[in-house]
């Protein structure tokens, strides 16, 4: 037992590979990159390091069992009094669930977080430690947006030892450690902030939250590519990782899902930011939609899916003639590599060539659409820009476009085309295999195949 009591040993672990040596050095070794290696903690003896981000303890999460005798129960959920809160949670807080939130300064990340601690702690034990902000300056945030917190507990530190041996004795159910960027570790030599820090800090709140069966937020810097600070390791060890987005100057706030074990990823939330803090935007669709009281060439409505949530969002292009010898290819909301393709089979396949335009593509109100539905929302966008002929203003269109002109079919065609009905749209162009025996009512649906028949349709 005594050898149990032992310090560990420092070691220097590369953050890009994962390789660990001894003592620190330049270059790492294995995979040639500079500047990369960061001390850490020598796993104990007994296999410490393994029981401790698994979530088990002592001969239970040694023994080794038959699946089939593992008795499953079903997930208790606290809900967070949000319903988009709940919704990219995959349902609500999960007991003993660890959640890592990043976002760009300012975006909102300790408003939401705050204002969800200030709902549940009427119900629930709530804690919010602070490494960042001092208790007077949240007090004073929360007379701003006016947040009830009578009962709201505050525990300014940033050393995690401290801050377990506290909570251990309060025993909340749900605690926000806002940043994880500040906390440190007496166990290691280097700064707040620095990598092996991070990394021990979070195995350590991790290794609380199995053991406790507290519910922790954890908030995390970005860098300037909008990443997490730190190491990737910090998403695997993690049960759930949101990212808060939003275009500078826009009132509304996007929450997206990035990794979810108790639920869908790819959901979104939608918030809209008030004088009052965030608010619920129960119908997104609504939002991103311009409705302008006349068709506008290079405007078309897609249907995009949003991990459960069918979303109705506008595409607009512009077309003009380039006077450079390489014309430009710009999106934002989208891939750029597949707009040059989709122009390519344009060209091949509907007779249409492009190669003296710059071509600009946009999806309004700052959604990021990653899903191939989009393909045919984007080419009838731009070959109306290119005609200057203006859609009708009721279409709304989905579909992939294959290399070989073929519009091929996307998953969950029946919801997004209840989606287009319920607000209204009187015209669907989709693939052929996604349209559903029992029409909804008043949409007419064109089915199509090829290009050919898209162009023959508009």
């Amino acid at each position: 037992m005594q050898g149990s009591n032992k310090p560990r040993k420092s070691v220097y672990v590369c953050s890009a590979c994962g390789a660990s040596f001894p003592k620190w050095s330049g270059q790492c070794s294995e995979c040639r990159a500079w500047n990369v290696l960061e001390e850490s903690l020598q796993p104990a003896s007994g296999g410490g390091a393994h029981s401790r981000f698994s979530g088990y303890s002592g001969e239970a999460g040694s023994a080794v069992c038959q699946l089939s005798e593992v008795q499953s129960e079903e997930t208790s959920r606290s809900a967070s009094g949000s319903s988009e809160l709940d919704r990219v949670l995959g349902g609500g807080l999960v007991n003993g669930s660890v959640i890592l939130i990043g976002g760009d300064p300012g975006i909102g990340k300790s408003t939401l977080l705050l204002q969800t601690l200030a709902r549940l702690c009427g119900s629930l034990r709530t804690l919010y430690v602070s490494g960042e902000e001092s208790p007077r300056q949240i007090s004073l945030r929360a007379q701003r947006l006016g947040i009830p917190a009578d009962d709201l507990r505050l525990l300014p530190e940033t050393n995690v030892e401290r801050i377990i041996t506290i909570t251990e004795r309060k025993n909340p159910a749900v605690m926000v450690v806002d940043s994880i960027q500040t906390m440190y570790t007496e166990l290691l030599q280097s700064a707040p902030g620095s990598v092996s820090q991070v990394r021990e800090a979070t195995a350590q709140l991790v290794h609380f939250a199995k053991r406790s069966g507290t519910a922790v937020f954890l908030v995390g810097h970005v860098t300037k590519e909008g990443s997490l600070a730190g190491p990737r390791v910090l998403e695997h060890m993690v049960d759930t990782v949101l990212y808060f987005e939003g275009e500078a100057g826009s009132q509304f706030r996007l929450v997206r899902t990035i990794k979810n074990r108790f639920g869908a990823v790819n959901e979104l939330g939608v918030f809209a930011m008030t004088e009052k803090g965030l608010k619920e935007v129960t119908n997104p669709s609504a939002i991103f939609l311009s409705r302008q009281a006349e068709a506008v060439p290079g405007s078309v409505i897609l249907v995009t899916r949003e991990g459960t949530r069918p979303l109705l969002v506008e595409a607009q292009a512009l077309v003009d003639e380039s006077p450079l010898s390489n014309p430009r290819r710009v999106t934002l909301g989208l891939e750029q590599n597949r707009l040059s393709m989709l122009l390519a089979v344009l060209h091949r396949h509907g007779g249409i060539a492009m190669f003296d335009q710059d071509v600009y593509v946009n999806v309004v109100g700052g959604v990021r659409i990653t899903e191939t539905a989009a393909d045919l929302a984007v080419l009838l966008a731009v070959l109306s820009s290119y005609r200057d002929r203006p859609l009708h203003q009721g279409l709304v269109v989905f579909g992939e476009v294959g290399l070989t002109g073929e519009i091929r079919p996307v998953p969950n065609g029946q919801d997004r085309l209840r989606e287009a009905a319920k607000h209204g749209f009187k015209k669907a162009i989709v693939p052929k295999a996604n349209v559903p025996k029992q029409l909804p009512s008043d949409l007419q649906v064109v089915a199509v195949e090829s290009l050919r028949e898209v162009l023959d349709a508009i």
